[in-house]
């Protein structure tokens, strides 16, 4: 690794940018961090507009690695799995990988705190309640403005982009030849709720479980809190019936009441935090290149938003970094090989990731609760039980490992080739905990 420090400029102080600056502050580079909202930790967080995220592997290396992760477990929460919930208050719990292996459940904000006063720590001078007007690849320059319209530029020798799904800095390469671009939305867009703490602050519910109200067309989900309550978000249609569109405030509790009653006996403030909370979209954004003039480097949502039905989109951008990392250590003090290298070898597990957390949605409002998806869920942890160096499921590959995302997906697809066959055997859902289930295994991976 090469000891010539660097100035850096990093547009975004949410959890990725924070993190960016993190890891090259501590190799000695001196980095600059500038944000469009207020300072986090001056208590102006925005109410109602964040889902509860959930850490997992990939999330967890790149934490370790600038000796943040004992910190972050000590404000997250373990889930070890779905618990599913019927109109009926019948509840199904399906695991979500072998034996003491979870996902955590923390709260962005807080997780945001800790990731800026470590970047503090680290020597990062930042700047808050200023926007970025635009980049100069060429010159590697930002021009960014105050509140009162006053203008000033940044010179460095790098510039990141980690502004999100609506970056700035991407924006200012729109018209650059060959940059491509491309964003879609949901119909469906998701409001955050809140089931309230139990009497002394305990758990209404298990908080070990991620809570999930599958209805087909729509769902409502629960993570734990610290302080014995769990942020619900509601994922549902902008238009049509029922959707955000057609629910008045008068028809909130009613509506609740009937779909997931379960959960409403859990939130008495649910009209006022209903309407309280705004209603935000869900958006995938792809684009390539990320890299313009071997100067500016996008990572993060700003190189390629995802939607949250993998709980993939926070580790797939602390992995940008934990990945981006490793080829600037290996360069030599080649930045802008090392660039390179990055964008070229991140953008297939960008797509991969991508696909995967469009297809998890519908997996998540519709199949959780079917009794077919449940039975071939339970098929393919025989498999593993039985190969269980071979066979890792596509969520245990994506969620606990830190192989390439496109890895995960083209041997998910191979597998799911395998199950669907499997799962056409007649009186499958007896056979498979028998002993001949291993001869027909064998008889299919053979074929």
């Amino acid at each position: 690794m090469s000891s010539e420090v660097k100035e850096v400029t990093i547009v975004g102080a949410g959890l990725v940018g924070s993190l960016w600056s993190v890891f090259l502050a501590q190799r000695g580079h001196r980095v600059k961090l500038f944000e469009k909202r207020s300072d986090l930790r001056s208590g102006n967080a925005d109410a109602g507009r964040s889902i509860n995220l959930a850490l997992s592997d990939r999330g967890w290396k790149a934490l370790e690695m600038v000796g943040l992760d004992q910190k972050i477990r000590d404000i997250s929460l373990p889930m070890k799995g779905r618990m599913m919930h019927d109109t009926d208050g019948k509840k199904t719990f399906q695991p979500y990988g072998r034996e003491g292996q979870a996902i955590y459940s923390v709260s962005r904000a807080q997780l945001n705190i800790e990731m800026l006063n470590a970047a503090e720590e680290a020597g990062v001078e930042m700047t808050f309640d200023i926007k970025c007007h635009n980049v100069d690849s060429e010159n590697s320059t930002t021009t960014f403005e105050r509140e009162n319209g006053e203008r000033f530029d940044v010179k460095s020798d790098y510039i990141f982009g980690t502004d999100g799904a609506f970056s700035a800095v991407r924006n200012s390469f729109y018209r650059k030849d060959r940059f491509d671009y491309q964003q879609m939305y949901l119909s469906h867009g998701y409001k955050e709720l809140e089931i309230t703490p139990g009497e002394g602050g305990g758990f209404k519910i298990e908080p070990e479980y991620l809570h999930i109200w599958p209805r087909h067309e729509f769902m409502l989900i629960a993570l734990p809190n610290n302080d014995g309550s769990f942020t619900c978000t509601l994922f549902f249609p902008f238009e049509g019936e029922p959707s955000f569109e057609s629910i008045e405030r008068t028809g909130v509790r009613k509506f609740f009441e009937e779909t997931f009653p379960d959960a409403t006996q859990l939130m008495p403030e649910l009209e006022d935090v209903y309407e309280q909370n705004p209603t935000s979209s869900l958006v995938t954004v792809r684009c390539y290149p990320w890299v313009f003039d071997k100067r500016v480097c996008l990572i993060g949502d700003a190189a390629h938003a995802i939607v949250p039905f993998y709980g993939q989109g926070m580790n797939c951008g602390f992995e940008d970094c934990s990945i981006l990392i490793e080829f600037l250590d290996k360069s030599g003090g080649d930045w802008d090989q090392a660039l390179q290298d990055f964008q070229v070898e991140r953008k297939k597990d960008a797509d991969a990731i991508s696909e995967l957390a469009l297809n998890n949605f519908i997996e998540m409002r519709d199949k959780v609760a079917d009794p077919n998806f449940l039975l071939q869920k339970k098929v393919e942890a025989r498999i593993q039980e039985i190969y269980p160096d071979q066979w890792v499921p596509l969520y245990s590959r994506v969620t606990f490992s830190d192989k390439p995302y496109s890895e995960a997906l083209k041997i998910g697809k191979d597998q799911q080739e395998l199950v669907d066959k499997i799962m056409s055997v007649r009186d499958i859902e007896n056979i498979y905990l028998k002993e001949e289930f291993k001869d027909l295994l064998k008889f299919y991976l053979q074929g």
